[in-house]
């Protein structure tokens, strides 16, 4: 018989023996391009550009073999995850401006695979008939809109600097300025061109607003929206070791505002329900497949 001693030996080699055994990682599937067959894309909450070309990622990549997974978090939470590879690539960071500090704290360890959109802007919009292009006009003509300028959250960046810096800088203080949500500043803006009124809304490039209503941005001579930014692509720390052939088409990847809008209006605006975006996806793939063709080629 054996000691107790022995026994427990015996029973903490054969434990020891099976952890080992199953903790060894299995070896990634890998595609015949050298990709590995699955693949995380991280998706920022609330910023419809990034759900848009992610839901379209998807779409082709599925259709290519790859096993893709959205997984949709904060923003900061994401950039740490690309660093540890539990995230391989979020396709949504603005830059230079509104995500640079997340990039200067993790940059080294993550890869900008460039920048596939560089309209993005904050604006002051207006129906497109209205009779004014600039925001120059704009206090000189408060009238035509009711003296109403319609906004989106109270805490969103795009209010603070519309509070602090274009209300002052344009002489904008006479007008009644709304803020509330973004849902209620496209409620407006829907009811304003149905019934064919004017108005003004903060708004912001891209967004598919731009596909869906008439609408036409302010210019912005004293530039205190701020500059345009573009929206890169990054990748975690292993991303172009897993994945050389979707880097490289990923850096070679571009798509317009006009292009994003009409894609995020098919997507948000078709009728369908909850978050299940795949059939106008399909659907405007199908209407736009030479472009779409052109991203893998």
């Amino acid at each position: 018989m054996k000691t107790r001693s022995a026994l427990t030996l015996t029973a903490l080699g054969a434990a020891t023996l099976l952890a080992l055994t199953g903790c060894a990682a299995p070896e990634a599937e890998v595609l015949d391009n050298g990709d590995q067959k699955d693949l995380t894309i991280a998706v920022f909450n609330g910023w419809d550009e990034g759900v848009a070309a992610s839901e379209l990622w998807k779409a082709i990549l599925d259709e290519k073999g790859y096993n893709v997974t959205l997984e949709y978090a904060d923003v900061a939470p994401v950039y740490t995850g690309l660093t540890t590879d539990d995230y391989d690539v979020v396709l949504d960071t603005w830059l230079p401006i509104t995500h640079a500090s997340y990039i200067e704290k993790y940059g080294d360890d993550l890869v900008d695979l460039g920048a596939w959109n560089t309209e993005a802007k904050l604006t002051i919009a207006v129906n497109e008939d209205a009779p004014i292009d600039s925001l120059e006009e704009l206090a000189d003509n408060a009238e035509l809109f009711g003296n109403r300028l319609v906004g989106i959250e109270p805490g969103a960046g795009l209010t603070e600097v519309t509070t602090d810096a274009v209300i002052p800088g344009y002489k904008l203080e006479g007008m009644e300025y709304l803020t509330s949500s973004t849902p209620a500043m496209l409620s407006e803006l829907k009811a304003a061109t149905k019934a064919g009124e004017n108005i003004a809304v903060t708004l912001w490039q891209p967004h598919w607003a731009y596909d869906a209503f008439p609408v036409k941005d302010l210019a912005d001579p004293q530039g205190l929206l701020g500059a345009a930014e573009g929206v890169h692509s990054f990748g975690g720390k292993s991303f172009e070791t897993n994945f050389p052939t979707l880097s490289g088409w990923l850096k070679d990847f571009t798509l317009d505002s006009k292009q994003l809008a009409s894609l995020e209006n098919a997507m948000f605006n078709s009728g369908g329900s909850g978050s299940d975006y795949a059939p106008a996806v399909a659907d405007w793939i199908s209407a736009n497949h030479d472009y779409v063709d052109s991203l893998t080629k």
